[in-house]
């Protein structure tokens, strides 16, 4: 599917009354597109860090923490960027403002989002949050 938001699939499973649950499989490195499978069945549940599962009537429900702003970019504010490792909680990209002084937010984005490989974007002002799928955000101080 041409969008990376894991809220289409969700949405694609409502408008199909034979679905009853989705997994939603983020853009790779080698891949252009996200994909979305929508089954007829709900099956147990495998963490993985490649995907976003849900069953129909549920919606897309994002983790959340003190720290993490998942599907969130916070556009603008950006002083440097750089690549990083595939990481599907954006520890790398955390990591990497934390050792940098001047860095008061950052943003990741994921492989296929922004380029092939994951992106780091620190930031020397905090901006407002804008929801974005593919990409988390957090702010350090």
């Amino acid at each position: 599917m041409p969008s990376g938001d894991p809220a289409v699939c969700a949405l694609q499973c409502e408008r199909d009354r034979r679905c009853r649950a989705w997994s939603f499989n983020y853009p790779a490195v080698s891949d252009e597109h996200a994909v979305c499978w929508l089954k007829n069945a709900v099956p147990p549940r495998v963490p993985s860090s490649c995907c976003v599962s849900g069953v129909r009537g549920a919606g897309v429900v994002e983790p959340r923490n003190s720290f993490l702003e998942v599907e969130t970019d916070r556009p603008g504010g950006d002083y440097r960027s750089v690549e990083v490792e595939t990481d599907p909680k954006g520890a790398t990209c955390k990591a990497v403002c934390d050792e940098d002084k001047k860095c008061r937010a950052w943003t990741y984005a994921r492989p296929g989002y922004i380029g092939k490989s994951a992106r780091c974007f620190l930031k020397d002002h905090v901006k407002p949050p804008r929801r974005k799928p593919g990409f988390i955000s957090g702010v350090v101080r």
